[in-house]
């Protein structure tokens, strides 16, 4: 049986519809974009709010006003001005390199961002694979030291002779309970595939 031809009102009507459909999806597209635009536009404001919020306001440690500086920290309503704690630095270099903090102590007040710089020399003719091991104490301050950047996240290669300073960005956590006033934080430093150190009094 053949199909009988469409009327030419039939086929009016039906490219009207298809115009109809086209138009509808070339305007939602059309909105898509325009949000998709200002999201984006909208995305460093809101970021540089949200860390201002948190008192983490700066995008990397390079925008610092002296990268990888002691005291380079940034205040928020959660820091507690009304507190002191002092935090010191040690590391241990069990292995032909030399491995140290550039201050052993800082005074913070929790909540207060800060950065401090361990300085490592590979003093060996070879390149190594190396990495830390970071440790606290009190044990009870574990739990409240929280480290936003820091070279124990990763493994490090280094040259022979080759040199490295890494900056380690901290917040102690104001409810850090009210005894504790001093906290240590040490690292150990071992070459990958060697003999792991134990570590020294603490947790890790």
């Amino acid at each position: 049986m053949s199909v009988p031809p469409l009327r030419p009102d039939g086929v009016w009507r039906r490219a009207f519809r298809v115009h109809e459909a086209n138009r509808d999806t070339v305007f939602k597209l059309l909105v898509v974009t325009a949000l998709m635009f200002g999201f984006g536009y909208a995305m460093v404001p809101m970021y540089r709010h949200i860390c201002a919020a948190l008192g983490i306001n700066v995008l990397s440690l390079g925008e610092q006003k002296v990268p990888g500086a002691v005291g380079a920290t940034q205040r928020n309503t959660q820091v507690d001005l009304s507190r002191t704690v002092t935090i010191e630095f040690d590391a241990n270099a069990r292995g032909p390199w030399d491995f140290k903090p550039e201050v052993r102590s800082v005074r913070v007040h929790p909540g207060e961002l800060t950065t401090v710089v361990y300085e490592f020399r590979n003093r060996q003719d070879r390149p190594m694979a190396a990495q830390a091991i970071p440790s606290y104490a009190p044990k009870q301050a574990t739990s409240h030291f929280t480290k936003l950047e820091c070279f124990c996240f990763a493994e490090h290669m280094l040259k022979p002779g080759e040199s490295k300073r890494w900056p380690v960005t901290f917040i102690i956590d104001p409810r850090l309970p009210k005894d504790v006033s001093t906290i240590t934080l040490s690292y150990t430093f071992f070459e990958v595939g060697g003999r792991v150190p134990a570590v020294p009094g603490g947790s890790v």
